[in-house]
């Protein structure tokens, strides 16, 4: 527990689970994650692209997770990069990132794969960064999504899986969904993948109510934007959540393109054809500026002796904000009764994160 050293505020800092699927810990992971890919963006523009699972395929994906998972993620890459070397569309090698995600806002199955591609890419002879041929797009859509089923389809082939699909996948009739728009500068992009890649599926601020056997939370509708209640039995609930939970060590962010650890050599090459990136201090070199402390004690309270005080955390009351504008602390008493996160795993270390773990890839 922690207390106001100013207004006696006390506050409840929950034990960690340190669990990357805790839809309460690691907030402070996500910050960091967000930071660092935010300095390593490369000053270009950038498409946001989505690669979704059909239905049909949906049953085998659930029951060979980490093959099926890994085979989504594997074809969206490999069919942006071959199409973006044609040199009608662009003509070199873009930075991708990728990120997989398997749920609906309300926590349905339903596999899929953002991506965050750089609008431009080293050229074969690395002596030019090419633009897109196109202002209005980076690939088109439709073939895009051809290429991304013929290689599904081939890498099911290799992993024995083919015989499991239903032949009506493949027909020329079904429509991949595959969705590219522009993205800016990828900062907000970055900022939306951040908050779902150390949690899954919900938070709990979305959690409104149990009753009667029965939990009630609360989505945003992807079509019409209203704000809904779904209500279901809560071993509905449970089971909606737990087929969220990843296997273990399955990597669910990938670099691919220039982003990949094996093509280093290229992004250091296509950097002096980009424009520098001026900072505040004037310099073209970033510096590091820790992100503050906000009150998200969940991760760090496991780091402190009884007696610590928490000098950068903000007292939330509005007592201390009107009387000092200053950051006030809080000191660090001895816990009273455990308050645990709910983790969907017994051990704490089977599920740790190798979340973004750069993978030699494309």
């Amino acid at each position: 527990m922690l207390l106001c050293d100013r207004c006696g505020r006390q506050q409840y800092a929950y034990h960690s689970c340190d669990n990357r699927h805790c839809p309460k810990c690691q907030g402070d992971s996500a910050q960091r994650w967000l930071d660092r890919q935010r300095a390593r963006l490369l000053p270009c523009a950038y498409y946001f692209l989505t690669f979704t699972l059909p239905q049909e395929l949906r049953r085998l994906a659930r029951s060979h997770q980490k093959v099926v998972y890994g085979i989504l993620l594997r074809a969206a890459a490999a069919a942006v990069i071959k199409l973006c070397a044609d040199p009608r569309y662009l003509g070199a090698r873009p930075g991708l990132l990728g990120v997989l995600h398997t749920w609906t806002r309300a926590m349905l199955y339903h596999p899929h794969a953002h991506f965050l591609v750089t609008a431009g890419g080293l050229s074969a002879d690395r002596q030019h960064w090419l633009e897109p041929a196109h202002p209005k797009f980076l690939v088109p859509g439709r073939a895009l999504s051809l290429i991304f089923r013929g290689k599904v389809k081939s890498a099911l082939r290799q992993a024995g899986l083919l015989d499991q699909v239903p032949p009506g996948v493949w027909h020329k009739e079904k429509k991949w969904v595959v969705h590219c728009k522009h993205a800016g500068r990828g900062k907000q992009v970055l900022a939306y993948l951040s908050r779902y890649l150390f949690r899954i599926a919900i938070a709990n601020s979305r959690l409104q109510r149990f009753q009667d056997g029965k939990i009630t939370f609360s989505y945003r509708d992807s079509r019409s934007h209203a704000i809904k209640l779904c209500t279901i039995p809560a071993a509905e609930f449970i089971t909606r959540f737990l087929q969220h939970v990843l296997p273990s060590h399955f990597t669910k962010v990938r670099y691919y393109g220039l982003f990949s650890s094996s093509r280093c050599s290229q992004l250091r090459s296509a950097l002096p054809f980009l424009p520098r990136r001026s900072f505040a201090n004037g310099s073209n070199a970033p510096t590091h500026h820790p992100t503050p402390m906000i009150l998200n004690l969940s991760v760090q309270i496991l780091h402190l002796s009884i007696g610590t005080e928490l000098s950068a955390v903000e007292c939330p009351s509005q007592i201390c904000a009107q009387h000092l504008p200053l950051l006030r602390s809080f000191a660090l008493l001895p816990p009273q009764t455990p308050r645990l996160c709910l983790s969907t795993h017994s051990s704490r270390h089977s599920q740790r994160t190798t979340t973004t773990s750069p993978t030699r890839s494309a």
